[in-house]
């Protein structure tokens, strides 16, 4: 077996990567939620700052209800927001707003469409 020097205990390029069947990440799926100032669910005239001082709350609400935050989409002038979570169930999820009393339009399961996966799967030849 090589070994990567500059990365000590990486696997070999080509290497299989497996996780247990009884890990956490298997049960995690992915979500989506929603919130707009024109339903409610995002304060109206939000700025900068006062975004990060909440999302450092939010993010600590996630990691405690076992949500992990991926990404989030913010359009302060709009006043929407769209957030990518990792999460074992859309409890989770909602839990982790309600630590924050952050309102949400809704929150969607999710599959991610990319090359590769089941949206778009090889033509055989």
């Amino acid at each position: 077996m090589d070994t990567d020097l500059a990365h000590p205990g990486a696997l070999p390029c080509g290497s299989p990567l497996t996780v247990r069947e009884d890990h956490p990440m298997n049960t995690m799926r992915f979500f989506v939620d929603t919130h707009d100032t024109q339903n409610g669910t995002f304060p109206e005239s939000l700025n900068e700052e006062q975004f990060e001082q909440f999302f450092a709350q939010y993010k600590v609400a996630c990691q405690e209800e076992g949500v992990v935050l991926l990404q989030v989409n913010v359009g302060l002038e709009d006043g929407r927001a769209f957030c990518m979570t990792m999460a074992p169930n859309a409890e989770a999820v909602r839990r982790s707003h309600e630590r924050v009393g952050l309102p949400y339009a809704s929150i969607t399961e999710v599959k991610t469409a990319t090359p590769g996966t089941i949206f778009f799967k090889p033509q055989a030849a």
